[in-house]
């Protein structure tokens, strides 16, 4: 059976486990496994330019030594992403790009919710990179740690608003710019009234199309 690793690079259990729920829909039966991963050298969370920096080689490492048909780096700052598809031939997707990727494809104009301020840049340097930063209406910081966003309810609230606020400033879809934010997702929804993009089921959705085009049959149109 083919394998999709799914890798957490914060060391956080809690947030692997949240990854795990929001991509169990896309384990299909008789079809790629969906595996996830945490990174134990990982930081409790990427807040910061230094923490983004401080896994690129612990990922490396891990998909050096990890057999999977493609892998998944689950942090919406795809961290080291260039040096990580350097380390493997197998396909490397960021779920921040998957992210964008299915925003771009189901509306013009989209917002993101961001974990802190500072994942603003690094948002920002991905959208660059593909092209499509004019696309994004504006991005809203919570400023909130991790443990907020895991617990299903303390910054529920807060994620709606600014959910409303961005499509008040045109936002036809939302990405939500953070993996602890997945248990989230159904309720910002229903609360906004546009679609709301978790970026772990992006990739899963992605990485599922890219591995079974390459397991599936070839057939060969009759002349």
């Amino acid at each position: 059976m083919a394998r999709i690793l799914i890798v957490n690079p914060n060391c956080n259990g809690d947030c692997s486990a949240g990854i795990s729920a929001a991509v169990a829909p896309f384990r299909l039966p008789g079809g790629p496994a969906l595996d996830v991963a945490t990174l134990a050298e990982g930081p409790p969370a990427i807040y910061s330019w230094r923490d983004w920096h401080g896994v690129v080689e612990p990922l490396c490492r891990l998909v050096e030594r990890e057999a999977a048909d493609l892998f998944v780096i689950a942090c919406a700052s795809d961290p080291g992403i260039e040096a990580v598809r350097a380390a493997t031939p197998r396909p490397v997707l960021g779920v921040f790009r998957c992210a964008v990727a299915a925003a771009a494809a189901r509306a013009e104009r989209f917002g993101v919710i961001a974990l802190v301020n500072a994942s603003k840049a690094r948002h920002l340097a991905a959208l660059r990179a593909m092209g499509l930063e004019g696309r994004l209406v504006t991005e809203i910081a919570l400023n909130v740690t991790m443990e907020t966003l895991l617990d299903p309810h303390a910054a529920q609230a807060r994620l709606i608003e600014a959910g409303r606020a961005l499509v008040a400033q045109g936002a036809q879809v939302v990405i939500l710019g953070c993996t602890g934010m997945a248990q989230h997702r159904p309720f910002i929804e229903a609360a906004i009234g546009v679609p709301v993009i978790e970026p772990c089921q992006a990739a899963a959705g992605q990485a599922l199309a890219v591995v079974m085009a390459d397991i599936a049959p070839m057939t060969l149109a009759a002349d």
